[in-house]
């Protein structure tokens, strides 16, 4: 069940350029980390880390830049890597983490991934 700030976050994003991807009007997650990075982003602007509107203006930054080296109908568009790019950056603006522990991160969740194919 959502509750104001949920509802208000999932919603301030519908029908604009940052709208996360939907199935019959219900938010669509292709991979389980999607839903757990769409969560923390909601969840650390809710505990007051971030005002949600700076996670979205991050999130269109990220998705402008990706329009602006790729073709529209690129097969590799990924709106949630967009998205984990706004809330990484966020993170590290807003003293959550260190940029070296992102890095850190990313590459022990990717040497798992290569291991596991």
């Amino acid at each position: 069940m959502q509750v104001k700030f949920e509802q208000f976050a999932a919603t301030s994003m519908l029908g604009s350029a940052d709208a996360p991807p939907r199935n019959n009007g219900e938010l669509l997650f292709q991979r389980p980390w999607e839903g757990r990075a769409f969560g923390m982003a909601i969840a650390l602007s809710k505990k007051g880390h971030y005002e949600w509107e700076d996670f979205r203006q991050g999130l269109i930054a990220s998705i402008a830049e990706w329009e602006a080296t790729h073709c529209k109908d690129d097969p590799e568009w990924d709106y949630y890597q967009r998205w984990l790019l706004a809330l990484e950056r966020l993170a590290v603006e807003s003293n959550l983490l260190d940029p070296a522990e992102v890095d850190q991160r990313t590459a022990e969740l990717l040497a798992q991934e290569t291991q596991s194919v």
